[in-house]
């Protein structure tokens, strides 16, 4: 987590050039925030395995990877840094299901609209770096089907990213769940509570949570599925088989 919390407070995070050396130096993989299998739940309940899915900052993550292994056909993965898209081109050179490519969320105009079932983004947070988020957002709509999911896992609490989410021009139903850290404990080395990973959270149109409502942990992530309602009647919580403008890479 303190690595989560240092890399968010780097004012070049969204530079290409920083991640280009990053991922010279940490060449190894890793993954934000929590593993596939921590958020399978949610994966296999919002996004079929046939479905075709953009993974946005993709970096050096086994994510991807760790779908394809449990089933997933067609991730197209992107990143603005060179370094880290060359780098898992050749990683799985042999894997068709995995295709990588470098690019920028602000400007996804290679892909014509409604190219994408699903788009996952593990994750934004929002600091002072130059990147656009309603450029970002508008683009992840555009490029989503009628009914596709966009899917954001990220530390930021639903009253900075809420405002960025539930915009007219979307047309996302919005849905909240929120996950403790990986390993966490209540004090006394109680495990986390019981209750249903797959219960949402309610939310108002602000992004405020219920009140009185407590984390368990004060470092939870919030897992938030969009579902793009063009076209579409309001199928509710079925499967179906952010602070300012500006937005930073993970």
């Amino acid at each position: 987590m303190q690595r989560d919390i240092e890399s968010c407070n780097t004012y070049n995070y969204g530079d290409a050039t920083y991640w280009d050396a990053r991922y010279v130096q940490e060449a190894g993989p890793f993954d934000w925030y929590q593993r596939y299998s921590s958020l399978r739940p949610f994966f296999r309940k919002f996004v079929p395995s046939s479905a075709r899915i953009l993974m946005v900052g993709c970096g050096n993550a086994v994510l991807s990877e760790d779908m394809v292994k449990d089933g997933y056909e067609d991730i197209v993965n992107i990143d603005i840094s060179s370094v880290a898209i060359d780098m898992m081109k050749k990683k799985y050179e042999n894997i068709p299901q995995l295709k990588y490519m470098k690019m920028d969320v602000r400007d996804m105009s290679y892909f014509p609209d409604d190219s994408f079932e699903s788009v996952i983004d593990k994750g934004i947070c929002g600091t002072d770096a130059p990147l656009s988020a309603a450029q970002m957002l508008g683009e992840v709509s555009r490029l989503l089907k009628p009914g596709g999911i966009y899917m954001l896992i990220t530390y930021g609490d639903p009253t900075v990213r809420v405002p960025h989410l539930n915009r007219d021009r979307y047309n996302w139903k919005i849905t909240l769940y929120i996950k403790s850290r990986p390993g966490f404990k209540k004090p006394g080395g109680i495990s986390s509570s019981s209750k249903s990973l797959l219960e949402p959270v309610p939310i108002t149109e602000k992004g405020l949570l219920p009140p009185g409502f407590v984390l368990e942990d004060p470092e939870s992530h919030y897992i938030y599925v969009c579902q793009k309602m063009d076209g579409m009647m309001d199928v509710g919580d079925a499967p179906i088989d952010l602070e300012t403008e500006s937005v930073v890479y993970r």
